[in-house]
């Protein structure tokens, strides 16, 4: 009778008897053994063909949520086109206030990723998430019907409230459905859409620009009420066709239900049964080393992440272009984003890897930066700087929080632990809105300062996480060799 021996802290895992003894002559990688050991040994499920049912679920799953997330982040980054097309005039905006705007939404995003993601676990994901989307739709739309500061403000408030279910919902609902080995894919994949729907957003803005004067509203509100519009529409769409947990599909039959939670638990060691959550344990998962060091590497992206996304078109128009122009030059950086990031990404499933992608990505990030802290004399030169900015910083940012959130256990404490991760980060945002001044144009040398350093501090902390998983793999090698070694094998991925 063949069994698995759960050593994955050795370099190579082997397939042996119950007496211990080798009786197949193989050894595979160890962070490869469960899946593969899955796929040749198991007998239950070898009439399955798991390619085709990893290609049901990327059809039905990841689509949606794809189209659901680039209408919400398009929502919320839309303000950096309608900047450029009068808002902070026709609002009568002086100083700061703009920058108050941006940073009021990051005040709840940061605080309720947590608590939306306990309750999207609670609710089911297609319900909660429509029902986010829906509202977001409809703030969207009174923005663009706002006249003053205090009416921008209260808009971007709520945009919070409601947005910040939306991105740690999506990111969790996908780990429950692939192995570690799959996820960076799908989940590189799934954030690019934020990439595309910055890209939608200068085209869309390129058009909706040209109705200023329509109904005597500038063209600015036509970009909030015509997305907005669409935002409504496509949650209806969410509410119906987006799937919830493996074991509630439709489309998967009693079979695939089974071996897609006999895989899941092989691949991550997930537990049979979950443990309640308690103050104790809820400080167990977020006071750690791992956690800081996972928060704090993806604060270090989002800060520039962010920078870029508001204020790209007004450094672009900086550089001496008319609005309408600006709207569609400030699409191609984010499809090259869009393109480096499917390259890394599937490199580093194939290789299941995390790390050196994350700093390989921050490098080219940090060189674009570096173009446009010393050449302010070539349009042409700084424009291609955008190019590597962009591109480093959306194909680094998903593979930081895949990292973290796949080496985690448990829907509970991996819901828990993706929305810390993800709200920690969101802090960043609140540095972004205030790193680009009106003041410091063109040259914006404080705002490229905060990003080389966020940039800078996110290696950092990625090396330190990094560091602590070796550690806690070290020790998981020799609880591996006791009698309750199985609970403790799960490799953390590198």
């Amino acid at each position: 009778m063949v069994s698995k021996n759960e050593g994955q802290g050795s370099e190579d895992a082997s397939l042996t008897d119950e007496k211990g003894g080798i009786t197949i002559a193989e050894t595979v990688p160890r962070a490869l053994f469960n899946a593969q050991a899955t796929d040749r040994y198991n007998d239950d499920f070898t009439h399955i063909d798991e390619a085709k049912l990893v290609r049901k679920i990327d059809l039905h799953l990841i689509p949606m949520l794809a189209v659901l997330y680039t209408m919400a982040f398009l929502d919320r980054i839309n303000i950096g086109n309608a900047v450029v097309l009068g808002l902070p005039q026709d609002l009568h905006l002086v100083g700061n206030q703009l920058n108050i705007a941006l940073v009021i939404f990051f005040v709840p995003f940061a605080l309720f990723d947590i608590p939306s993601n306990i309750l999207l676990k609670r609710f089911k994901p297609h319900l909660w998430l429509a029902v986010c989307l829906l509202l977001f739709g409809i703030i969207t739309i009174a923005q663009g019907l706002t006249h003053n500061f205090k009416g921008i403000l209260a808009a971007r408030f709520f945009l919070g409230v409601c947005e910040s279910g939306m991105f740690p919902g999506c990111y969790y609902l996908i780990s429950m459905w692939y192995r570690r080995t799959e996820a960076q894919t799908r989940y590189s994949f799934f954030f690019s859409s934020t990439s595309l729907a910055a890209a939608f957003g200068g085209l869309i803005a390129f058009g909706l620009g040209h109705l200023g004067g329509v109904r005597g509203m500038a063209g600015w509100r036509w970009v909030f009420i015509i997305e907005g519009l669409i935002t409504c529409t496509i949650s209806i769409v969410v509410y119906f066709l987006l799937p919830d947990w493996p074991e509630d599909a439709s489309w998967l039959t009693e079979d695939e239900k089974a071996f897609m939670k006999f895989r899941l638990q092989e691949d991550a060691g997930e537990p049979e049964e979950e443990e309640p959550l308690t103050f104790k344990k809820l400080v167990g998962l977020l006071v750690n080393v791992k956690a800081l060091a996972a928060g704090v590497m993806y604060f270090g992206v989002i800060v520039p992440g962010y920078s870029f996304a508001y204020f790209s078109p007004t450094i672009i128009q900086s550089l001496g272009h008319n609005p309408i122009t600006t709207q569609l030059l400030s699409v191609p950086p984010y499809v090259a984003a869009f393109v480096l990031s499917m390259i890394t990404a599937t490199l580093s499933d194939r290789l299941q890897h995390r790390f050196t992608f994350i700093i390989g990505n921050l490098l080219i990030s940090l060189a674009g930066l570096i173009m446009l802290f010393v050449v302010h004399h070539s349009p042409n030169v700084q424009y291609g700087a955008l190019f590597l900015m962009a591109s480093g910083l959306y194909s680094s940012m998903p593979i930081t929080l895949c990292w973290y959130n796949m080496n985690v256990r448990g829907r509970l404490d991996r819901a828990i632990s993706l929305g810390y991760q993800i709200g920690f980060g969101s802090i960043g945002g609140i540095v972004s809105s205030f790193s680009f001044l009106a003041k410091d144009a063109p040259r914006y040398t404080k705002g490229y300062s905060i990003c080389t350093g966020a940039m800078v501090l996110s290696i950092i902390m990625a090396t330190v996480y990094l560091i602590s998983v070796m550690v806690e793999n070290g020790k998981r090698n020799k609880r591996t060799n006791s009698e309750d070694g199985r609970e403790y094998g799960l490799y953390l991925m590198y």
